[in-house]
């Protein structure tokens, strides 16, 4: 747990960005019990937050991927993230959209990123993973080299962990779900026990056992 990761988790647990409330489970979309929300769109609203992220992810890259010409945004999240973080870097950006436009130029990729480009993706947040990789999955097919990816988070679930290793992409965050619980616990946002069952919840989220505990 280093500086950065521990600043970062500090920052989401202060605005509610990342929110915990394992006594009273959110339900996620698929009916899924959730003992933690995450919205990263509040980081934009916040202007220490929002500073550290940015000139952070912007380390993070030049770490990383000093060799990056692009800097490109998943939709919707990521762009806002993106487009700062370019502005730092002096690169370009451009955004991957979800789907393709219905009119137009029918565009899915936004934003001039010839053939052959070298670029960094920037998401706000990493679940499954698999709407990330949707988007390495486009730039890839118009021939677009995808040096890696970086996250605001984490959560480190298995299952994402397997397909970000399956499609040979390497994801770096400034923080994740471990360092975040400790944080939370230090910081009385939860209480100690409570971490044993957020990382049985992350293990395994179809495991609903971490609410009885």
């Amino acid at each position: 747990m280093n500086q950065v990761e521990q600043l970062i988790a500090k920052d989401l647990l202060k605005i509610k960005a990342v929110f915990f409330r394992p006594n009273e489970p959110f339900t996620w979309a698929s009916g899924i019990k959730s003992p933690v929300y995450t919205d990263n769109r509040l980081t934009l609203t916040s202007v220490k937050v929002r500073n550290d992220i940015e000139t952070n992810l912007a380390k993070l890259i030049k770490k990383n991927y000093p060799t990056v010409q692009v800097i490109v945004g998943t939709a919707t999240a990521g762009i806002p993230h993106a487009a700062i973080v370019g502005h730092i870097m002096k690169l370009p950006m451009g955004y991957v959209r979800s789907g393709a436009k219905d009119h137009g130029r029918k565009n899915q990729i936004e934003g001039k990123i010839p053939a052959g480009t070298r670029v960094v993706v920037v998401e706000d947040l990493i679940s499954t993973g698999g709407s990330s990789l949707e988007i390495v999955k486009v730039l890839r097919e118009n021939k677009i080299k995808v040096l890696g990816m970086v996250s605001i988070f984490t959560y480190g679930m298995k299952k994402s962990v397997t397909a970000l290793k399956e499609a040979k992409v390497k994801n770096v965050s400034l923080t994740n779900f471990d360092v975040i619980t400790k944080v939370a616990a230090k910081e009385k946002y939860i209480k100690e026990k409570d971490i044993k069952r957020l990382i049985m919840f992350r293990n395994n989220p179809s495991d609903e056992s971490w609410i009885k505990r």
